[in-house]
């Protein structure tokens, strides 16, 4: 993994939130999911972690945001914990997964990816956490991806094309939008190595 991506690992993110202000918005749930690679060189989901979190305080919610993903920021049934809680956790599964693969940094991979590295670069900063696995500014945007592979962007159309079973109703829950970016992203990459890629065209430079 650490030669296909310049030491970097690929991990899939979707967050919900309260808005679109990273800033001042609510960040509501967050998943990720590890990925891997076989003998072939070809990628694999392998494991997704879901976290339902507490608005942090003077957050901001927006009605339409809420009534878009369905959450009700205080329900005691989302069991949500506190935002320094979940990052502190997540940040540690990826960073175990750095060290099982041998790679330097984690790269984020999202469907509009600057979203949702947004949301976790700025909660990092609000939980004063210093030691944020990810690359700061870099991601790879599954929607610019799929524009590419499909001619499309949005995340379900783009998962029909692909021949991956998306479910509509299921949609807007983090973790269920994680695990469709995770296998939309490596039905791509896998696609490209299987057409003359990655690693063939990089011995050759």
């Amino acid at each position: 993994m650490a030669e296909r991506f310049r030491s970097f690992l690929p991990v899939v993110i979707d967050v919900e939130t309260g808005g679109f202000n990273a800033k001042t918005d609510a960040l509501l749930e967050v998943a990720a999911a590890t990925i891997v690679m076989d003998e072939e060189g070809l990628l694999n989901v392998d494991k997704v972690y879901e976290y339902h979190i507490e608005p942090f305080v003077g957050a901001n919610l927006e009605q339409s945001a809420l009534d878009f993903t369905g959450i009700d920021p205080y329900s005691k049934d989302r069991q949500a914990i506190p935002e320094k809680q979940v990052l502190n956790e997540l940040f540690q599964v990826i960073r175990k997964a750095l060290k099982q693969q041998d790679c330097s940094k984690a790269v984020m991979v999202a469907h509009n990816a600057h979203f949702d590295l947004g949301f976790i670069n700025a909660a990092a900063e609000r939980c004063q956490i210093k030691r944020n696995p990810f690359h700061p500014f870099s991601c790879m945007d599954t929607a610019t991806l799929s524009s590419l592979a499909f001619g499309h962007t949005v995340l379900s159309k783009s998962c029909q094309l692909a021949d991956i079973g998306f479910s509509n109703k299921e949609a807007h829950s983090a973790a269920y939008d994680t695990r469709k970016t995770a296998e939309l992203f490596c039905l791509i990459v896998n696609r490209w190595q299987q057409l003359g890629g990655w690693p063939l065209m990089s011995t050759s430079l």
